[in-house]
């Protein structure tokens, strides 16, 4: 009986903290949705619900241009990331080397490297050395130093326990490196490229300091935010970080129904040949 009343405690408890933790990580959110609908910003209980901070940032030049800016800057560091992490991952654990692990440490090495360090660190390189104006390019490029790291270690996961004998099964048969990867590689490891495109699509949008200091005069969602905080906060930063936090949850949401449903599957692959 003692065991049986512990339990339930212990799971009480669990809940409890589950909640709590829960309730910490998802208030602030909630509140600024609802503030983002009402009138009043600072204390928007009861709702009085308008569109106007929305009207204001779909209005609004200086938000669009920045909007597009981040779109591209997410993109385009999405798509180098993830294809520059593929292509380490495929050679790391298909090919045997000595240096296998400093190669390893080398790529890592971003993660222990504060973001506003590699944007200073850019910024030095590209107008002392390189004579190059900040453009979203640069800023592509800087993102992804730190970006590839993420797409590295997610898509690692998938293709610890790939089994390897599929692809020389393809080529004992003809296959070319290229249609073997096509083929038969990219259809069993692409949910693992969706969730590191994903990931590195919204650690680049939502990035700031390394933006900052890649993009000169170029405005990004997150620039343009915070220049603003300078007059104050406006409902349309409310309405920005409603739409981003959607943005973010329905990317979450996608993922989750593909795995519930069966349709992509992440981690742990059998039949790795070691």
């Amino acid at each position: 009986m003692d065991i049986l009343g512990s339990k339930s405690a212990n799971k009480a408890l669990l809940a409890l903290v589950l909640g709590l933790t829960y309730l910490f990580l998802y208030v602030p959110i909630l509140h600024i949705t609802l503030a983002s609908f009402s009138d009043d910003i600072v204390w928007p209980y009861p709702i009085r619900f308008t569109w106007e901070a929305y009207t204001a940032l779909f209005t609004s030049s200086i938000y669009a241009e920045a909007l597009w800016n981040s779109l591209l800057l997410g993109f385009g560091t999405a798509v180098l990331s993830t294809t520059l992490a593929t292509i380490a991952v495929l050679g790391l654990l298909k090919y045997r080397s000595r240096w296998k692990g400093l190669i390893l440490f080398l790529f890592v090495a971003p993660l222990f490297v504060a973001d506003v360090l590699l944007g200073i660190s850019t910024l030095i390189l590209n107008g002392l050395f390189l004579d190059i104006p900040g453009n979203i390019w640069s800023a592509i490029l800087a993102n992804t130093v730190r970006a590839f790291t993420y797409a590295l270690l997610i898509i690692a996961t998938q293709l610890f326990r790939y089994n390897w004998k599929l692809d020389d099964a393809a080529m004992v048969f003809g296959a070319g490196p290229l249609r073997t990867f096509f083929e038969i590689t990219l259809p069993n490891i692409w949910p693992a490229l969706l969730g590191a495109f994903i990931t590195t699509f919204i650690l680049s949008f939502n990035n700031l300091d390394i933006s900052f200091y890649t993009l000169g005069a170029v405005p990004t969602m997150p620039s343009v935010a915070w220049g603003s905080l300078r007059f104050g906060i406006k409902p349309e930063l409310y309405a920005i970080a409603a739409l981003v936090n959607a943005g973010v949850l329905l990317c979450l949401a996608v993922m989750f129904g593909l795995m519930r449903t069966g349709t992509v599957g992440f981690g742990f692959k059998e039949g790795r040949d070691d």
